[in-house]
């Protein structure tokens, strides 16, 4: 019998591992621009960046809101990044819906030495392991009654036991949580604690799923196709203004994570020059008839309205032009504060203001600027 649970055990910590590296493969690729699930240009998108910068200076807990596919990871990782503090501590990452409920409680606490059977020595938990840092508890809905208590008592206290210990360890972590579903009504369900949920929310991050801000899609799905043409070492292939329309059109209901798996397939399979309607998988189709469309060139949908034209190239250049402008007459020019609303480094917003031909409107500003991060 002792085999028998050392064997599902083992197990166990298999799908464990390989949980935790496919997330650390997603973060890599989200880090070298194939997985950037934060790129938009849509108000919502906006608003997250926004948010973000805001929270990440400080220690209050965040729950990040959406539904499954939008990022909700990223924004967790761009608030650890941001703060000066955390950076400098590790952040780590807990599925709790990954996890049989027997094992969450010891990944996050850690065990003692003979705890259980085949703990065959002690074991740091996921608390320990983010001290200085950051903690990110994605599912968080999935959690037991029971770690959800030691859960709020570690919150409470800053301090944790170890499965079969006894000593109080102090701990000083950042905990970040995610969701996608509707807590309030898990609580009214009992199936989680309202003491808990109102600790988690202090501040509230909502990310809007790819069907409510479809124009960000036509700059997702060109990052994508560019980004999957590098990985596959395939041609560049440019997404062509009848695919765009499908793309734009069509219901995402796996949000931005079904975007770039079907702009990839598209990319392997395709065989032109371009993208074509005829290479997006045949369940790509919109979820109703878009007669505006047909009628005039427009895919509307929810009173947004997204204008195709025979260059599209051109129409999205000069949407870009306007949007950055914007940003930056709101930070009066300044170019570092108006990279980070874009979530851009500085020097990438620099080259985009030469190539839309704004460099010189703010290139005093941005000199100036540079010279003071050298200092």
């Amino acid at each position: 019998m002792d085999d028998l649970r050392l064997a599902v055990k083992n197990a166990l910590e298999n799908v464990r591992l390989r949980e935790e590296n496919r997330r650390l493969r997603e973060w890599i690729a989200a880090e070298t621009g194939a997985g950037t699930l934060l790129v938009g240009n849509s108000e919502a998108m906006r608003r997250v960046r926004a948010m973000i910068e805001k929270v990440a200076e400080t220690d209050a807990t965040v729950l990040v809101r959406g539904e499954s596919g939008t990022g909700k990871e990223l924004v967790a990782r761009s608030i650890h990044e941001r703060s000066r503090a955390r950076r400098r501590g590790e952040f780590v990452a807990v599925n709790c819906a990954a996890l049989p409920s027997e094992l969450i409680e010891s990944e996050l606490f850690g065990h003692e030495r003979g705890a259980f059977t085949g703990a065959a020595a002690r074991r740091r938990g996921k608390f320990e392991q983010a001290d200085g840092g950051t903690l990110f508890l994605d599912e968080i809905g999935d959690m037991s009654a029971n770690v959800q208590a030691k859960l709020l008592r570690a919150l409470e206290e800053r301090r944790i036991e170890r499965l079969g210990g006894s000593d109080s360890i102090p701990v000083d972590v950042r905990i970040i949580s995610a969701t996608h579903r509707p807590l309030e009504q898990e609580i009214e369900k009992g199936n989680f604690r309202a003491d808990l949920f109102y600790r988690l929310r202090v501040v509230t991050v909502e990310i809007a799923p790819l069907r409510e801000r479809r124009e960000d899609i036509p700059v997702l799905a060109e990052l994508f196709a560019r980004t999957a043409a590098e990985k596959y070492r395939l041609p560049p292939r440019a997404v062509s203004p009848a695919a765009m329309r499908r793309l734009v059109e069509y219901d995402w209901k796996g949000n931005v994570r079904e975007l770039r798996n079907t702009i990839e397939r598209a990319l392997v399979l395709a065989e032109g020059n371009e993208l074509q309607p005829g290479d997006l998988p045949e369940e790509i189709k919109p979820a109703r008839a878009q007669s505006s469309a047909a009628a005039g060139g427009e895919a509307v949908e929810g009173g947004l309205s997204v204008p195709f034209t025979a260059d599209f190239r051109e129409d999205r250049r000069e949407f870009e032009r306007r949007y950055i402008t914007r940003c930056l007459e709101e930070t009066g020019g300044n170019v570092t504060r108006a990279a980070a609303m874009l979530g851009m480094h500085r020097q990438s917003l620099q080259h985009k203001l030469r190539e839309l031909g704004l460099a010189r409107r703010y290139v005093a500003v941005a000199a100036v600027e540079a010279g003071a991060a050298e200092d």
